[in-house]
This record gives structure tokens, C-alpha cells and sequence, in this order.
């Protein structure tokens, strides 16, 4: 039987009737168009070639309970889902490689690296006591809230250059005091 000449709503109906014939001309007339769907989409011809075979691998065991009227529009929708469903398995993967990396980086840590770090943040606090009041407030908005200088001006009905002024003078007294501190360590 030549397959080739047979519509798509016959193939079906002789593929849900286990004709190896039809599945093989089904295959022949579509694998290049999803392949190019699933390369468009993921962007790796080995994991576009895999999709493609998981669609056709999955078409032929369900294919008694096949009811599909346009079998083009099927797969390219199935090979859309396919390649939709892999990347965010790829997304979730690495976001848990980045978890586990982040994590195992933070259990690194040694006691001594932790110490050193609580020394650090206590001098950082010594040295800002030293600093005049306003002086400090805006090297704290600046620094550990992240704040820009026109937020910070804005807020304190201040000009940016006086708050850049301020936060010359505490980056300059910090780095005087904190001097001793890297050399320490």
C-alpha cells in the first residue's frame, strides 16, 4: 500500500488499527517539521531529536485511544508542550543546582571565617560611632539599605552633594580605621 497518497484522517484510523505502515508515514511526513519546533524552541538538536522520538514513542502506545481530526496541528501543539515542559524541568534544575551550590558554599564556611566576619562587622560599628550623626545615618541609608543619593538628599532635605560629601567623609574614616583590620588579618 502506498501510504504517501493516503490523508492524515485515514492514516490515524490505520495507525489506532496498529498498521506499522501508516505509523512509519506519519512519522516520515512530520519528524522535520517538529524537529524544527523543538530545536526553534530548546535550541540543541540532541534534546530536540529526543523530544521528537519521546512524541512519536508516545503516539505509537496511545495510539488505540487516538481521536485526533488534525494530526499536524496535534503534534505541533504536543512537540510545543514537550519542548514548554523541558525547559522549565531545565529551570527548576538549575535553580536547584544553584540552591545546592549557594548552600553547600554557606556550610563551607569555617568557624574561624565566621569570627573574622563577626570582627569585621563590630569594627564597621566602631568606626561608625565615631562618625557624626547625620554623617552616619547617611552612609547606613546609602550603604546597608541601599538607598541612591537623590532618595537619600530627598528625604533628608539635603543636596546630593552634601550627601555625597558625607559619604566621602565615612568611606575615607572607614577606610582609615579598617586599615589596621586588613592588615591584621
Amino acid at each position: 500500500m502506498n501510504y504517501r497518497l493516503i490523508p492524515e484522517e485515514q492514516l490515524v484510523g490505520f495507525l489506532r488499527d496498529d498498521d506499522a505502515g501508516a505509523f512509519e508515514e506519519i512519522y516520515n511526513r512530520y519528524w522535520y517539521k517538529l524537529f524544527g519546533v523543538a530545536y526553534h524552541q530548546i535550541g540543541t538538536k540532541e534534546e530536540a531529536e529526543e523530544l521528537v522520538h519521546d512524541l512519536f514513542e508516545s503516539l505509537w502506545h496511545r495510539r488505540r485511544q487516538l481521536v485526533v481530526r488534525h494530526l499536524g496541528m496535534y503534534l505541533v501543539v504536543s512537540i510545543k508542550h514537550l519542548s514548554t515542559n523541558y525547559i522549565k524541568s531545565q529551570i527548576n534544575h538549575r535553580r536547584l543546582q544553584e540552591y545546592l551550590i549557594l548552600h553547600e558554599m554557606q556550610q563551607s564556611f569555617s568557624t574561624e571565617e565566621l569570627v573574622n566576619f563577626a570582627d569585621l562587622s563590630q569594627a564597621v560599628e566602631e568606626v561608625m560611632k565615631k562618625l557624626p550623626e547625620k554623617t552616619c545615618e547617611i552612609f547606613r541609608l546609602s550603604r546597608f539599605e541601599n538607598r541612591s543619593v537623590r532618595d537619600i538628599a530627598n528625604e533628608l532635605n539635603l543636596s546630593e552633594k552634601a550627601i555625597e560629601y558625607h559619604l566621602t567623609k565615612s568611606m575615607k574614616l572607614l577606610k582609615e580605621q579598617l586599615r589596621a583590620y586588613q592588615n591584621y588579618n
